[in-house]
């Protein structure tokens, strides 16, 4: 093994020791980064486009991220009851202008439905994929498409998605409320997953991606921008993209963190 490949590799494990002392990091994968909690696994993978981004001031930026949990076993997932997503400690999140929708004009609605009443508020479109288990049934996978949509909900900033299954005809309407802080994720994306799914459902994956350009009295605003911190003679650089964090059932938290590369305008 070469000197920077052992200097890798060691990093690595000292990012899992920083993790969990139980807990297994793979990285470069197709399926992005995992990480080993005893008997689940947690993956979170995504990108952001254009990489190519100013380097003194935001410009408009479009996230993609997918990820979720498995069991190493193939057993029952557990329950979520809380998910959070961290967005870059660089990121801006711009509303000036952009209408809003309320979770009160989605409930009951079908996809085509949600879009007629909240079209003018969509902000990112993704998929979710959750297991079923339903007293003295087999479990079941169900998939749902996700329509998310600017909201300000008991006058607090948030995104309200529309997540609509075909197989069983459901429909839920999540709440993710804005938190903002220091340090590499200074904006997260919080919604409480109990009140809205119920004790059936075991999250297992989502697909997110989030951003949205618009006009307002003739100007273009984005609805997520960033810059791309590279050194000052240095045409590339790095920072952390997302962190997912999920509190189980019994108030347990796993969370795994990606970093991308971007390029300084």
């Amino acid at each position: 093994m070469s000197g920077g490949a052992a200097r890798a590799a060691s990093a690595l494990i000292l990012l899992a020791v920083t993790l969990t002392s139980v807990s297994l990091v793979v990285t470069g994968t197709a399926s992005g980064e995992l990480t080993q909690h005893g008997n689940l696994i947690i993956r979170l993978d995504g990108g952001l486009s254009p990489r190519k981004l100013p380097r003194d001031r935001p410009g408009p930026l479009q996230v993609h991220l997918e990820g979720g949990l498995r069991t190493v076993d193939g057993s029952l997932l557990p329950r979520v009851t809380r998910i959070e997503l961290g967005l870059p400690g660089q990121a801006v999140i711009t509303t000036q202008g952009l209408p809003t929708c309320s979770p009160g004009r989605l409930r009951f609605t079908r996809r085509a439905e949600a879009l007629a009443a909240c079209r003018s508020a969509l902000v990112g479109r993704g998929s979710l994929e959750a297991s079923v288990a339903l007293p003295r049934q087999q479990p079941f996978t169900t998939r749902a498409s996700l329509l998310a949509f600017n909201a300000r909900v008991h006058r607090h900033r948030a995104i309200v998605v529309h997540a609509a299954a075909a197989n069983p005809p459901s429909v839920a309407v999540l709440v993710f409320f804005f938190h903002h802080g220091r340090g590499r994720f200074g904006t997260r994306l919080v919604a409480d997953l109990s009140a809205a799914l119920g004790p059936w459902p075991r999250f297992a994956q989502f697909k997110l991606n989030l951003g949205h350009r618009y006009s307002f009295h003739g100007r273009g605003y984005s609805y997520l921008s960033a810059s791309c911190p590279a050194p000052p003679r240095g045409t590339a650089g790095f920072f952390s993209l997302a962190r997912s964090t999920y509190t189980l059932v019994g108030g347990g938290r796993i969370s795994q963190t990606i970093t991308r590369g971007c390029r300084a305008a």
